[in-house]
């Protein structure tokens, strides 16, 4: 009995030409996939980097300083921070990470003063913003300057946070740090 040579490479053609047809289907429904699940979880708010306070802005002509005040929020003495991560879900859950949060100036330079913070989101333009709180008797912060915060944002801010400032404050309402916005995430629910 004689073969059919010529069937074995269309066979082999065509498993090939199968063979990237479903590869380029995986890839397909894998980015789908991957775009799905990015754009439900863009809709938190992600802050990365922090700025201490610098307390004044500058001296007026008279002598008179110009106080560095954030959503009507007045500045703590100097201090800086090394490094801040924070995320803000839809349902008001925070977390932020703090590293190095210590005093700039003064004899206590290079100290955390005994302080403990706690973060505030405001939400809004500047003149309306809405504020947002985690705990007020905040957390403790390390010797090192160092400080985790994990509660819940009372009241819980809108699903749409326009012009988002997060301040790192005491529990007697002045600010130590901010946040920097991430603008990788959330660009259609958080304008600037």
């Amino acid at each position: 009995m004689k073969r059919n040579c010529s069937r074995r490479p269309l066979d082999r053609t065509m498993a090939r030409t199968m063979g990237r047809g479903l590869l380029a289907a995986w890839v397909v429904l894998t980015t789908a996939g991957i775009a799905t699940a990015r754009d439900t979880s863009d809709t938190s708010l992600r802050f990365r980097g922090g700025i201490g306070v610098v307390p004044v802005t500058g001296v007026a002509a008279g002598g008179t300083a110009n106080l560095n005040v954030v959503r009507g929020v007045s500045p703590a003495g100097p201090w800086r921070i090394a490094d801040l991560e924070a995320t803000v879900r839809d349902d008001g859950d925070i977390t932020v990470v703090g590293r190095g949060l210590l005093l700039a100036a003064g004899n206590g330079i290079g100290t955390n003063a005994g302080a403990s913070v706690h973060a505030t989101l405001f939400c809004g333009p500047a003149a309306g913003a809405t504020e947002h709180d985690s705990d007020l008797a905040g957390v403790a912060l390390e010797p090192d300057g160092d400080f985790i915060i994990h509660d819940s944002l009372t009241p819980a801010p809108p699903t749409s946070c326009d012009t988002p400032v997060l301040l790192i404050r005491n529990g007697s309402g002045v600010w130590f740090a901010a946040g920097i916005l991430d603008r990788r995430f959330g660009p259609s629910h958080h304008q600037e």
